[in-house]
């Protein structure tokens, strides 16, 4: 195909498009009636109409048809031959749109983390850089301060000098559009570069409509594209979109304990629990300040790099015609109300049944009876709680509007759409619950992957207990017993929420799941199918051993009906913060930290 024939295909290529329709079709619920709409943007600004549903279906093709269109005008384009400039002319003619990073500066940036500890997700990111694929983009996607920029240093400050000549970085900012994107890779591609790493890309407005000119034009000619960002869900709609089979994908949200120790440089099931979740917890590698610290620094990350990441990415999909039945929740300005009570519920669950109730707390209550229970120093303190004034306290606390204080109800179907974001971005992982005998309703429990959120936000809980008139007349030893006695059951219960969660995660071909009978329950069971064997554990936040951890594990009706079930078990073992040791009987003892980090 010659220059005129390209010519002459694009001439009428253009002229089609100009006599279709832009924009696309969106959906509303108002009200329980669906309509449909016509939205587009027009000097910057977005406008929309009502269309019934046969001229719906026909603007539908129409659209279609329209961008089947500017993909071939795009690739036309590029096929036609550059002005030819030498290298002075380039540099005197090219001013870069966005910011780019070349060079010197470029080798300066990346310099101050060259020392840092590497996540594992590093080779991945080095598998494409220097591997045989092409025709893709490679996505490094995550919340804020879980590591992603570092990642692209160390990529770069590891490059030798011929590769990194060949290499820039870009950093997106606020009013950055895909068209100067498209200006800068032109001018890179042309001038020899191969490697280009651009980040925050999600912040430019137009990227789920037209990422696929990362993959389709620059990727598809050599170069080899590494995008990162913070708005998760922006990349997970471009994939269903734009880059569907022309990326691959790296979540960086989930950071396990291995990481934790070994990148952080910071030792201890409990630090894990009350900092990890993100790469900036100061420590022997990294020195920054921790997101978990104080509550303050908490609801700030809660607010942006979740409940913002969520409103931004629906805000820029489908030029906003993909919030649903948030669309209602959105327009009233409760959207990120709603998906804060969301995340707290996740947080809180034991403490709170947010949305369909009032603040109502569940955890006091199994507090107490441990505190009853407790043989050395026995308390009914929590018994004496003053329920009403501390709920009033809590809803306070926690800075969340009561139900009946919200211009919109949150509604089962708003909690359904939020929980499929939050799974979406890697926040919450569902682990089942089974029975035995087996029970027909499907049971789960969500676990949060950032346990530093969860347990500063509950440590805040336990604080506020202490405002409490009833506990004014205990001595300060006892009001710290009772604190401590709270909080320990809280890391109990997030210990046994991170075992089952990375033995999940690492065992993707095994059943992982809690296993209840109609008196106890197994903690955990790895069950594998394909072999008909399992594993049972009990999972303890303590360093001791006691035979009351293992009863369960030497129940013999329990051991029958599980092995009926599941297969032969080839382990029974307690997880906990002690020593590796075997007993007699045949039950193990595993060190949490050393079981954690057996895990790949």
């Amino acid at each position: 195909m010659d220059n005129r024939e390209i010519e002459n295909e694009l001439s009428k290529i253009r002229q089609e498009i100009s006599e279709l329709p832009i924009g696309y079709i969106s959906k509303k619920t108002i009200n329980g009636k669906t309509k449909q709409y016509l939205q587009w943007t027009e000097n910057g600004k977005k406008k929309s109409k009502y269309v019934d549903d046969e001229l719906a279906e026909e603007l539908r093709a129409k659209i279609k048809r329209r961008r089947e269109l500017q993909k071939r005008e795009k690739e036309l384009t590029f096929m036609l031959p550059k002005p030819q400039k030498n290298e002075q002319e380039k540099k005197e003619t090219h001013v870069f749109r966005t910011y780019v990073m070349l060079g010197e500066n470029l080798k300066s940036y990346v310099q101050t983390v060259a020392n840092y500890k590497k996540r594992s997700l590093y080779k991945n990111i080095c598998d494409y850089v220097y591997g045989d694929v092409r025709d893709r983009v490679f996505i490094l996607y995550g919340l804020r301060r879980t590591g992603k920029t570092t990642l692209i240093r160390q990529v770069i400050a590891e490059m030798n000098e011929e590769d990194f000549s060949k290499t820039a970085f870009i950093q997106v900012s606020a009013g950055i559009g895909l068209s100067d994107i498209n200006q800068d890779l032109k001018y890179l591609m042309n001038s020899g570069y191969k490697y280009v790493f651009i980040d925050e890309v999600t912040l430019i407005e137009d990227f789920i409509e037209g990422a696929a000119l990362f993959s389709d034009i620059f990727a598809a000619c050599g170069m080899k594209i590494v995008l990162s960002g913070t708005d998760s869900l922006g990349f997970f709609f471009s994939e269903d979109e734009q880059l569907y089979d022309r990326c691959i994908f790296l979540h960086t949200t989930f950071i396990p304990y291995r990481e934790f120790e070994e990148v952080l440089g910071i030792k201890g099931i409990d630090e894990y629990i009350c900092y990890g979740g993100t790469m900036s917890l100061g420590g022997v590698h990294y020195n920054e300040k921790s997101t978990f610290a104080n509550k303050k620094s908490v609801d700030e990350y809660v607010d942006s790099a979740i409940a913002k990441n969520i409103q931004h990415s629906l805000k820029c999909y489908q030029y906003g015609g993909h919030f649903r039945a948030l669309y209602d929740l959105y327009e009233k300005n409760e959207l990120t109300s709603a998906i804060n009570r969301v995340v707290e519920d996740v947080n809180h669950r034991f403490t709170l049944d947010v949305l369909t109730k009032d603040f109502i707390s569940h955890d006091l209550g199994i507090s107490a009876r441990n505190l009853r229970n407790d043989r050395k120093t026995s308390n009914d303190i929590l018994d004496r709680v003053d329920k009403k004034e501390f709920t009033e306290r809590l809803k306070n606390l926690l800075e969340i509007r009561n139900r009946e204080e919200q211009k919109v109800k949150i509604s089962d179907e708003h909690r359904r759409e939020i929980k499929e974001y939050l799974d979406a971005l890697d926040l919450t992982v569902d682990i089942d619950i089974q029975t035995l005998p087996v029970g027909r309703e499907k049971n789960f429990k969500t676990v949060f992957t950032q346990p530093g959120m969860r347990y500063s936000q509950a440590k805040e809980l336990v604080q506020s207990l202490l405002e409490d008139g009833e506990f004014q007349e205990l001595s300060i030893d006892e009001r710290n017993a009772v604190i401590e006695r709270i909080l320990s059951d809280i890391k109990g219960r997030m210990m046994e929420d991170i075992v089952l969660l990375e033995t999940k995660i690492a065992n993707p071909k095994k059943q992982v799941f809690q296993l209840q009978f109609a008196v106890g329950e197994f903690d955990m069971v790895v069950a594998d199918n394909a072999n008909a064997t399992c594993e049972i554990y009990e999972v303890k936040h303590s360093k001791e051993q006691a035979k009351e951890q293992f009863r369960h594990l030497i129940d013999k009706e329990k051991l029958k009906n599980t092995e009926f079930r599941y297969g032969k078990i080839t382990k029974r073992a307690v997880i906990y913060r002690g020593e590796n040791t075997t007993l007699e009987n045949g039950i193990e003892y595993r060190n949490v930290e050393d079981y954690l980090k057996s895990l790949l």
